[in-house]
């Protein structure tokens, strides 16, 4: 694995899909989502080997043999390169060399990393909210401990120190809280300009679909001293990996639209910069459950999924039937009615070990017996892209279906009945399972773009609204 560190040499454009044109401006200063970074990962490796076409090929299924296991093509008939490329971030480092992520969404007070919103009991069954609004499975309402402000909400982005400390449910005290708490305006500036649209098949202003049409466009520029923070690897175990390599004869990498240019620091590391979540927890004495949260630290997508197309059941690639989900906000992994449906997880696949073998293995592990009670979901980002036609049969060329994503910093608040099943579902949730020392990512619960860095969360415990402030309201 590897630490790369990028400098941009100029501003930077990421578009996220939406119009461009007249008084839009697209929205191309927001913070890089992390398939854009995969992207210039896998353009540079391209770039970098492309004389060297069995490095990174994947081999193209070919089939299934009599016993359902897949066939694969030989080499020279593979139609993908570099498919076990994975990254994360990016996110903010400064020039001492400190990491920042996204402010988790129920500590919303400047200054602090103290939790100020808690899920508060109802008055009906098992405590929920009966007669209210709240989407199912939801149970719980969540409220905040702090009385209304007219300038709510806290700084977007907090250093390790001060994460690992929310994770702790400590505080931290420091005479410079700009160190460990930052706003965009400290990292990242917007600069706005009007261009002159180029006609696509001229290359020319002025001419056939672009005449008379100009647009604005939104730029993101790095303060001084601040570079986008990622690491990569390529899945080659025992193996040197590809970035050892990557950047030794040119140390320039090509991000986001507009052919824009970063620098590059890469060195190699064995710990990655991500904050450590809960392994182990206790039951509540009130409730007689182990209270859960999980707070995601990139962007999340669960696509909705349908159990029957043109009055057919769907199946999946093992041939079982799809169980009809809504996703969106609601993790596909969760049932309709709450409950997860992940599998407790005791060790990694073996190498050499079928993925389909090692799905029907999973399978016969148990269940863990957790449900979804309450959640904190802001906005969604929208998250599409551009598919090239760069290769004979390449599928559906064009503009890519457009998914909304659960940002970074939900949090979602499960109950759980022992302290074993806690401790599996932290395993199946944190980014590093139950490593507390880890050196890979273990899960990514995103069910779309996981190997791109989606969906990389971490564990902790919560707490209900306090009974007393509850009563008084």
């Amino acid at each position: 694995m590897n630490t790369i560190l990028l400098q941009p040499t100029d501003v930077l454009f990421f578009r996220d899909g939406r119009p461009m044109s007249g008084s839009l401006a697209g929205h191309g200063a927001a913070w890089p989502l992390p398939h854009v970074i995969n992207a210039a990962f896998h353009a540079a490796l391209h770039r970098a080997f492309h004389d060297q076409p069995d490095l990174g090929a994947s081999h193209a299924p070919a089939g299934r043999d009599e016993n359902g296991q897949r066939i694969y093509a030989p080499k020279g008939e593979r139609d993908r390169r570099f498919v076990d490329v994975w990254s994360l971030g990016p996110f903010p480092v400064n020039a001492e060399g400190r990491w920042f992520f996204p402010r988790p969404a129920d500590a919303q007070e400047a200054g602090t990393v103290a939790v100020t919103l808690q899920p508060a009991r109802g008055h009906g069954a098992n405590g929920a909210w009966s007669g209210s609004s709240l989407p199912p499975p939801l149970r719980y309402a969540v409220a905040n401990t702090r009385p209304p402000e007219k300038e709510a909400g806290g700084e977007p982005w907090l250093s390790e120190h001060a994460f690992a400390a929310y994770l702790g449910q400590k505080d931290i005290t420091t005479e410079k809280p700009d160190l460990h708490f930052l706003k965009d305006d400290a990292i990242f500036d917007r600069e706005q300009t009007v261009g002159i649209a180029i006609d696509p098949a001229t290359q020319t202003t002025g001419q056939g679909d672009a005449a008379g049409k100009i647009y604005s466009a939104h730029y993101l520029r790095l303060r001084e001293g601040f570079r986008l923070g990622t690491a990569a690897g390529d899945g080659r175990n025992g193996e040197a990996c590809l970035f050892d390599h990557l950047f030794e004869a040119d140390q320039r990498i090509v991000v986001g639209g507009q052919q824009r240019v970063c620098t590059v620091e890469s060195r190699r590391s064995e710990k990655l910069p991500l904050p450590i979540g809960a392994t182990s927890f206790t039951k509540h004495a009130a409730s007689g459950k182990c209270l859960v949260k999980w707070v995601v630290l990139t962007p999340a997508i669960w696509p909705e999924m349908l159990a029957e197309r043109g009055g057919k059941p769907v199946r999946d690639r093992d041939d079982r039937p799809i169980l009809a989900h809504h996703g969106g906000w609601l993790p596909n992994w969760i049932d309709l009615q709450g409950k997860v449906r992940l599998k407790a997880v005791e060790q990694r696949r073996p190498p050499r070990m079928h993925r389909k073998e090692w799905r029907d293995a999973l399978q016969r592990n148990p269940g863990i017996q957790a449900s979804l009670v309450a959640a904190i979901v802001p906005k969604p980002i929208p998250v599409t892209g551009w598919a090239l036609n760069l290769q004979a049969g390449a599928d559906n060329p064009g503009a890519k279906s457009t998914h909304l994503a659960v940002p970074a910093g939900a949090v979602y608040y499960f109950e759980v009945d022992s302290p074993e099943d806690a401790a599996r579902l932290a395993a199946a949730l944190n980014w590093h399972g139950n490593d507390s020392n880890p050196t890979t990512i273990k899960n990514r619960r995103s069910t779309l773009l996981g190997e791109k860095g989606y969906g990389l969360g971490v564990c902790g415990t919560w707490s209900f609204f306090p009974e007393a402030a509850h009563s008084a309201r």
